[in-house]
């Protein structure tokens, strides 16, 4: 069998796609994946044999590809990094290609928490964009407040099925049931990062109840006290 790639190809935007993972993408045989994340790299895919996939046919088409390998090459891109809130779907792709090579991505946690000016190593990173069970998750954002840590955090759009819907203004009011201040709790919410169509939110969490954003949201709770190398200095004395 050819060789398999899960490559992450950035947020949005072709700018945000590495130069390893443009390589890989122009030296491969075919490429399958979401018609969001093939729009990111059109440019890069124009003579590959493509395939789009859709939450319901995914797994149909990676056993078809898989019947119909050989020895070509095969990638397979994810929108931001490959190694967050993509594991249900690489470990299937795992199940059934055996040998696959990941390569990370820019992810969109990554330029939500620079463009909110909040440390990554200050900061719980929580994905609630799965389909098991978010109630654990749920525990984690409330102790990661409780504890004083900024939150990067990737609702779950589930329109369809309301209970599983948790969306920034399902997560203001969940919030608030559970006791927290959301008016006083600073909180940016990020659309289509680096692409054109990006937009940004800034207030409170109390604002976010009724609001409605789209699936390619991301929310900063911020949280963050500056802490520069000043207030140790006196650990620089022998």
């Amino acid at each position: 069998m050819g060789k398999i790639y899960a490559v992450g190809v950035g947020p949005g935007s072709p700018k945000y796609v590495t130069e390893v993972v443009k390589e890989i993408i122009q030296n491969c045989d075919i490429v399958i994946g979401y018609k969001y994340t093939l729009k990111t790299i059109e440019d890069l895919i124009a003579d590959k044999e493509i395939y789009e996939i859709t939450m319901n046919n995914q797994e149909e088409s990676y056993q078809k590809i898989y019947s119909v390998l050989g020895n070509r090459s095969l990638v397979i891109p994810f929108t931001g990094d490959v190694n967050f809130s993509e594991s249900e779907v690489v470990d299937r792709l795992i199940e059934i290609f055996g040998d696959v090579e990941i390569i990370p991505g820019i992810s969109s946690i990554q330029v939500a928490a620079s463009k909110a000016k909040v440390p990554l190593d200050k900061s719980k990173v929580i994905t609630m964009h799965v389909t098991t069970s978010i109630e654990e998750k749920k525990l984690e954002l409330q102790k990661a407040l409780i504890d004083g840590y900024n939150v990067v955090l990737v609702p779950r759009p589930w329109p369809k099925q309301p209970d599983k819907h948790f969306m920034p203004s399902e997560i203001a009011k969940y919030l608030k049931n559970n006791g927290f201040d959301t008016e006083n709790m600073k909180v940016h919410v990020f659309e289509a990062l680096t692409t054109e169509n990006e937009t940004s939110f800034v207030g409170t969490v109390k604002d976010l109840e009724g609001k409605e954003f789209s699936d390619l949201s991301v929310m900063v709770f911020n949280q963050f006290v500056l802490d520069s190398y000043m207030n140790y200095k006196w650990q620089w004395k022998n």
